[in-house]
């Protein structure tokens, strides 16, 4: 990669040939005819006919207007098209619709333009295209729909392709060509780590489709598509691909989320049925509900009570089951007597200026006794600084290109068995006393790399070593093993504040609750989890001091 981009004003160009090098290298079984005869026709071009096509590739939208392809160091934009317009890769003469023509002309053009059908010249583009669009519904090429501009427009044919070249080396469509630059200019930087022969995002041509079929579908649910006829795009995937399959969970969960909305609830319950999302069973217990089946929603219940898939599903089981007995007339079952956490109450004249987490902090701040506005980022950044050997280890799988903040398993079921002896090795440091300085090294050697765990604008050096002083190694232990459970859940839901003691090298957590507040379901599990463990937490509930007449 350049090491800075603006040195070199082809720095774009240069990525560009830097992503279809190592397509060639990685995933030349992938590429199918046309994506191969592209990468060697590429080569091929001119250099200003090929800076050219990755400026329109890296631009919003497929059609320019010539005069706004003006870059010093391609020079006229006639010259280099035409070698992109003699391969098919560019259009002088694409057909637009009334929408594609509005977004590439200005409002004074239009005005010019379409001067005899506009009734109401005063109105804006939205409006001006809402009137014309009654009387032209057809696609015309640019130079037919202003006869009396002279200047070309220029449509990228390629886009789909490029869009697929992306998608194999970053093995999503999220990240685009800025990652180059974000990184060679030192905004972004991430852990170098080597990657296996066999480390790919996309595995075969059908994981490459069946990637883009989802994505489709997905698109097709922002759009508003029916949730019932997208739930049968998507059940057409045929995959085996372990990481698809979960991505399709996800989507239909979506899917069924959306049907719950718009109150389907027969067909919310014929999607969550064949749903394997970790979710999907508890909604599926509570649109049976909602449609009065309240036998086959407790038989449900009963069953994922037998093996709750998470400490979540446990707790929203415990407040489903109860309900349905009194539904179904059976005796109450017994309820356990919650055990209270600390409390404490406060009157705070309220400061506009500041969250009341932050109010709170400043009212409890001491300089013996400091309080910082963590909420989850201080135990993430902790378990990930200890941990970082195990997050980025090069397993297969994990790690296909330069620019991951973390595993691209991360959150699937196997991410800890698949490196248990390895966060063994991390965690064991916290019983003979090394992690102290093992954290203290990492902080050291990766500060401000991507991570999927630590917080680089949170986690201060003075933090970090009153964190150290302050909090047991034996609660660290506890709370890194319960993020190990489930990353996904556990790593939110923290206590807002921590206070420290240096002198006794004690701590409390502090949940703060503003008026009318009220505590969050995974706020709960994380209090429950740290009164079980004996950690000092309180629960701080805030009122506003009364304004002075």
């Amino acid at each position: 990669m350049t090491s800075q981009p603006l040195d070199d004003p082809f720095y774009y160009l240069n990525n560009f040939q830097q992503v279809l090098d190592w397509l060639v290298e990685r995933y030349a079984d992938l590429l199918d005819t046309r994506e191969q005869a592209f990468i060697t026709d590429f080569a091929g071009l001119p250099k200003a006919s090929r800076a050219l096509l990755v400026r329109m590739v890296m631009r919003k939208g497929e059609h320019f207007r010539a005069g706004k392809l003006s870059y010093a160091e391609i020079g006229e934009p006639g010259p280099a098209v035409q070698p992109l317009l003699a391969l098919g890769w560019v259009r002088d003469d694409a057909p637009l619709s009334l929408a594609q023509l509005f977004a590439v002309l200005q409002k004074a053009e239009v005005l010019s333009g379409f001067k005899a059908d506009i009734t109401q010249p005063r109105a804006n583009k939205p409006e001006l295209q809402a009137e014309l669009a009654l009387r032209f519904d057809e696609s015309r090429p640019f130079a037919q729909w202003c006869p009396s501009i002279p200047e070309p427009l220029y449509s990228l044919q390629v886009m789909p392709l490029c869009d697929r070249l992306r998608l194999m080396f970053f093995g999503n469509l999220y990240q685009d060509w800025s990652e180059f630059v974000l990184a060679d200019l030192g905004i972004f930087t991430y852990e170098k780590v080597e990657f296996c022969t066999s480390s790919r995002g996309l595995r075969s041509r059908a994981d490459l489709d069946a990637y883009l079929h989802l994505h489709a579908a997905r698109e097709a649910l922002d759009g508003g598509a029916e949730p019932g006829l997208i739930r049968e795009q998507v059940n057409q995937l045929d995959t085996d691909n372990p990481w698809l399959e979960r991505r399709r969970s996800k989507l239909l969960f979506q899917l069924g989320q959306q049907s719950e909305r718009l109150q389907d609830w027969s067909g919310a319950l014929a999607i969550y049925s064949g749903c394997a999302y970790p979710a999907a069973c508890s909604r599926q217990i509570r649109v049976l509900e909602r449609l009065g089946a309240f036998q086959q929603a407790m038989d449900l219940a009963l069953q994922a009570q037998d093996s709750p898939r998470s400490a979540e599903e446990q707790q929203h089981l415990s407040r489903i089951l109860p309900r349905l007995r009194r539904k179904l007339g059976l005796p109450a079952m017994a309820k356990a007597t919650p055990v209270p956490v600390p409390r404490l109450d406060l009157v705070l004249v309220h400061d506009p200026a500041l969250s009341v987490e932050e109010g709170v902090a400043r009212h409890l701040h001491e300089a013996q006794a400091p309080v910082h506005y963590v909420e989850n980022t201080l135990i993430n950044s902790l378990f990930g600084l200890l941990c970082w050997p195990a997050i980025f280890a090069p397993l297969p799988g994990a790690f296909f290109h330069p620019f991951q903040s973390g595993p691209a398993d991360l959150h699937d079921e196997d991410f800890h068995a698949r490196r248990a002896e390895l966060f063994a090795e991390c965690l064991a440091q916290l019983e003979d006393g090394r992690y102290q300085d093992g954290i203290r090294a990492t902080f050291s050697a990766k500060w401000g790399l991507q991570s999927p765990f630590v917080f680089w604008n949170v986690l201060t050096p003075e933090l970090l070593e009153q964190a150290l002083d302050c909090l047991p190694a034996e609660h660290l232990k506890h709370w890194f093993e319960r993020l190990l459970l489930d990353l996904r859940a556990n790593r939110a839901g923290m206590p807002d504040l921590i206070q420290f003691r240096p002198s006794d090298r004690s701590y409390r957590m502090i949940e703060v609750k503003g008026p009318g507040d009220r505590l969050q379901d995974n706020q709960l599990r994380w209090l429950e989890f740290c009164r079980q463990h004996r950690m000092p937490i309180t629960v701080c509930y805030v009122q506003w001091a009364p304004v002075a007449s």
